[in-house]
C-alpha cells in the first residue's frame, strides 16, 4: 500500500515539475534595436542602486539619430544632459535625439536617489 502512495506522490510531483518548467520559463530576450526605424540606433543607459551608470563614457557620432533609453536596474534614477536639453525621469524614460554638435557632455542622475547621487555621473562624447 505504501508503494502506491509513493508512486502517486512521485507521479504528481513529476507532472507538476513538467508543468512549471513549460509555463514558468522566462521569455527569450528581445532585440530592442531590431524594432527601430532604419538609421536609428539604440543607446541604452543602465542605472543601479550602487549610484553608477553601466559605463563611464558613451560615444556617438555627429549626426547620429539615437533612441536614448534609461533602464533602472535597481533604485529610482533619472538621466539628464542639460547642455542637450535631455531629461529622462518618471514616465519619460526614452527620447529620440539627433546629436548634431560635437563635444563632451556631462550626464548625471536627475532624481535624488540617495547618498551617492552627486557622484552618479558619466560622459557623452559626440565625435
Amino acid at each position: 500500500m505504501h508503494k502506491w502512495i509513493m508512486f502517486i506522490v512521485f507521479a504528481a510531483a513529476s507532472i507538476l515539475g513538467v508543468v512549471l518548467l513549460t509555463t514558468q520559463l522566462p521569455g527569450k530576450p528581445v532585440d530592442e534595436a531590431a524594432s527601430l526605424p532604419p538609421g536609428v540606433t539604440l543607446m541604452k543607459v543602465e542605472a543601479s542602486a550602487d549610484f553608477v551608470f553601466d559605463k563611464k563614457e558613451y560615444k556617438v557620432k555627429k549626426g547620429d539619430k539615437v533612441k536614448l533609453k534609461l533602464v533602472n536596474k535597481s533604485g529610482v534614477h533619472g538621466l539628464a544632459i542639460p547642455d542637450l536639453g535631455i531629461d529622462l525621469q518618471g514616465d519619460k524614460m526614452e527620447q529620440d535625439v539627433t546629436f548634431d554638435k560635437p563635444g563632451k557632455y556631462e550626464m548625471h542622475c536627475a532624481v535624488m536617489c540617495g547618498t551617492g547621487h552627486q557622484d552618479m555621473k558619466a560622459v557623452l562624447i559626440v565625435e
